[in-house]
């Protein structure tokens, strides 16, 4: 017989049958203990996949879309394109140095009326940042007030775009492609969206929790853990792999807390205090995907250098067309030396300029995680070899431009006034 939801549970779609009029017989003592036992059993499990309060929150979780589009950006061109405006920059709070300066990139709203009134979202905005670098970075923020325990799922809830229901990933693609379309003319040698490379984080910033943050983040252990790697809440992650994601927390305050890992953060502040921490996390995402980017690159010229290497050891009819473009990848060489110079020394810059303030602690762990030291070894590593691969082929060429002016010289000074000589004797 079909059944239907009932607020006390399920019931018979036409009614209870002639059994349920009977009174149920009184249980014994042993199935009593047997009940409770499977009951408080099944309670245990539950409080595992769960959070151990699951306690309605709000929350504001702030997405960040980073996309390498180029080689450069104009951003005069930009804003004489679309209507962006210089973006303010880092208010000074906390213990921020004075002196602390970041990427300067345009700022454009990309709000469309029908994704605020998708259900569910108390507040939900987007705007774009363009880099002169050649990055643009889209970024959404949601505010909604929901259950701990759907944490998990929020960057995944649909919004009304178009007439129909998308993820909130898909509706910041279609909103970057749109922006791109339209700058594309401000684009130096612009790539195509499929081929960019592409950075994203996620920040769950709680305003709420009812308590002192670390002893909000200690009761639910297990579940931040998940919520900062990704992980399904029922996976039953390890101590080990919880404490080592949970063990490094930052505060200031005695009333915030913030958790970094490789592809989110947890920011509990109920001030709504945590702009700057932001800025700095879509920072070093941003380095992230600059030095991702040029290594990909330096990857791929290292492979055109071997076959190039093999092909003049081969020998052939070809050898001087080589040669005459490895020359020239050499002058290109140096263009791409001077871009990782930039990248590497914004780099260092930024970590000099924060210092050892709170945001140069919060930045620093956040190279950590992402290991910013490793990627700035191996391109510097990439680029010596590249320069050592083009100059071997260099040095080459001119001996053998040597060794050819040589022996003209010895043709026309020397052998061929001796045959002059002997033709003379001769006649």
């Amino acid at each position: 017989m079909p059944r239907r939801a009932s607020p006390f549970g399920t019931r018979p779609a036409h009614g209870p049958g002639p059994e349920a009029k009977r009174p149920a017989p009184e249980p014994s003592p042993a199935d009593r203990r047997d009940r409770g036992d499977r009951r408080s059993h099944r309670a245990r499990g539950k409080r595992g996949l769960r959070p151990a309060d699951d306690q309605v929150l709000l929350v504001e979780a702030v997405l960040f879309y980073l996309y390498d589009v180029g080689r450069s950006v104009d951003l005069s061109k930009v804003a004489a394109l679309v209507p962006a405006h210089p973006d303010l920059g880092i208010a000074k709070r906390r213990d921020t140095p004075a002196s602390l300066t970041l990427p300067t990139p345009l700022v454009l709203q990309l709000g469309l009326p029908e994704v605020s009134e998708s259900e569910g979202f108390e507040r939900l905005s987007s705007q774009a940042k363009v880099y002169e670098e050649g990055v643009i970075t889209v970024v959404l923020r949601v505010k909604a007030r929901m259950p701990m325990s759907e944490l998990h799922g929020l960057a995944k809830r649909p919004v009304r775009y178009q007439g129909r229901s998308v993820p909130i990933a898909e509706y910041a693609a279609e909103g970057f492609r749109m922006l791109f379309e339209a700058l594309k003319g401000a684009v130096s040698e612009p790539r195509a969206i499929d081929d960019m490379d592409r950075e994203s984080y996620l920040a769950y910033c709680l305003l709420e929790c009812g308590e002192d943050p670390a002893s909000f983040i200690e009761r639910n252990r297990a579940f931040c853990a998940s919520l900062l790697i990704g992980e399904d809440p029922e996976a039953g992650l390890h101590e080990s792999q919880v404490s080592a994601t949970l063990g490094r927390p930052f505060s200031y305050r005695k009333g915030d807390l913030a958790v970094f890992e490789l592809d989110r953060c947890l920011i509990i502040d109920p001030r709504g205090d945590y702009e700057d921490l932001l800025l700095i996390a879509e920072h070093a995402n941003y380095q992230l995907l600059e030095l991702r980017v040029l290594d990909k690159l330096l990857d791929t010229w290292l492979d055109q250098a071997e076959d190039d290497i093999r092909r003049l050891g081969a020998g052939g009819g070809k050898i001087a067309r080589l040669r005459g473009k490895a020359e020239v990848k050499v002058a290109h060489i140096q263009g791409l030396r001077f871009d990782a110079l930039f990248i590497l020394e914004n780099l260092e810059n930024s970590s000099k300029i924060i210092g050892d303030y709170y945001l140069g602690q919060v930045y620093a762990r956040m190279c950590e995680i992402f290991n910013t030291e490793g990627w700035k070894w191996s391109i510097e590593r990439r680029l010596d070899t590249l320069q050592d691969v083009y100059d071997m082929v260099k040095s080459d060429a001119a001996e053998k431009r040597m060794v050819a002016l040589e022996v003209t010289f010895i043709v026309v000074c020397i052998i061929f006034p001796i045959i002059q000589i002997i033709q003379v004797m001769i006649g």
